[in-house]
């Protein structure tokens, strides 16, 4: 099996590569570049391994004019900048001992020792700077050609190495695989208190990931149904996730698959940025009241008030209506028709916001109809 694509010819990987092998040391690219080259999806971020020292990457790479970057170190990974793109160049490593959220490493000469301790079977294959592959475990390339996600080894030894693997199982699966691996599963339900030991911005980094995907909801259903869901999120509830995946007629979006599984203290617990913390809260109250598109798309504007009404539906299990995305945009294009100074002086201060509220809480009850002479007769 090889390895095609742009990418792999670019200047700035094969630059990379050369420098090392140039100087008698394996090198090849890992994980997730080789995965998604192999299944012709997008590659981004592109990792090399090495048998190279940290210290002997530095100096290759300011021998040969690279800008080497110690992002890593203690871990044995130096990003190497070539020509404006960053790659992580990393030594072949081995566990010598585990925590369950970072593990201290030695560093080996052994491709097989840095595969093993890898997480999945996919993100253990490695390829050379012509794009042949090597599969140093056996059974990455025909896991990733049957998209069965599974882990290296033991998969209970695997997660207790770093609880994180329990969400990037979820994560995974819904992005690469077909079915749930049964031991995975079992393993992570097994193990899930330990998640409690993580980050919650860790957490909250890798849900949203999971709720990125094309269609996550089978995995989340399998978190939810093992107990997983409810570690991470007490009081979600999953079950509306796969009607509003049916009803999205737009791009994926964390925040509002975040919305319908609800939740206590989601914002808090997954460490959300203040926009998103406020957005979730604003679809949250949006979807629990029953509004018309044309009232939503006034108060939210188009796409949230889109976003707003999907998550409606889809907790009625109702499909969307016919003319929905016309009513939503007329409605965000209202503008109300009184102003503050058109209430003054008669209304001042507390009285004048009250008396706006009201005026527009009628001009809204009539479909915007009432106009500037009729609200205020």
């Amino acid at each position: 099996m090889k390895l095609t694509g742009d990418w792999l010819r670019a200047r700035d990987v094969q630059a990379v590569l050369a420098m090392l092998e140039n100087a008698g040391h394996q090198a090849f690219l890992v994980g997730g570049c080789v995965r998604n080259g192999l299944i012709n999806t997008a590659v981004s971020d592109i990792d090399i391994a090495t048998d190279a020292r940290p210290d002997r990457v530095i100096a290759l790479a300011k021998d040969a004019g690279l800008k080497p970057v110690a992002t890593g170190l203690e871990h044995g990974t130096i990003t190497v900048v070539v020509d404006g793109h960053a790659h992580e160049v990393t030594t072949f490593r081995r566990d010598v001992e585990t925590h369950g959220r970072h593990a201290t490493v030695a560093f080996s000469d052994d491709l097989v020792e840095d595969a093993a301790r890898r997480d999945f079977t996919m993100n253990a294959l490695y390829a050379r700077a012509d794009g042949g592959v090597l599969d140093p475990l056996g059974s990455g390339i025909a896991d990733l050609n049957a998209r069965h996600v599974r882990f290296v080894g033991d998969a209970q030894a695997r997660i207790r190495e770093d609880y994180l693997r329990i969400l990037r199982f979820f994560r995974f699966t819904a992005w690469y695989g077909r079915d749930l691996d049964a031991e995975g599963l079992a393993a992570c339900a097994r193990n899930s208190a330990g998640i409690e030991k993580l980050s919650r911005e860790r957490i909250g980094a890798e849900m949203k990931k999971l709720l990125a995907a094309p269609d996550p909801a089978p995995a989340v259903a399998a978190m939810a149904q093992s107990g997983i869901l409810t570690t991470v999120l007490p009081g979600s509830d999953a079950r509306a996730l796969a009607p509003l995946i049916h009803l999205e007629d737009r791009p994926a979006d964390p925040i509002r698959r975040l919305a319908v599984l609800g939740g206590e203290g989601v914002s808090e617990r997954l460490r959300l940025s203040n926009p998103e913390a406020r957005r979730l809260a604003r679809l949250r109250d949006a979807m629990a009241t029953p509004q018309g598109p044309e009232v939503l798309g006034y108060n939210l504007g188009e796409d949230e008030a889109a976003d707003a009404l999907l998550l409606h539906h889809a907790l009625i299990g109702q499909e969307m209506p016919k003319d929905w995305i016309k009513r939503l945009y007329s409605g965000a294009n209202q503008v109300f028709p009184v102003k503050a100074a058109d209430l003054m002086p008669a209304f001042q201060g507390p009285e004048l916001g009250a008396r706006l509220r009201d005026l527009e809480a009628r001009w809204i009850a009539s479909d915007f109809t009432l106009t500037r002479d009729d609200l205020l007769g």
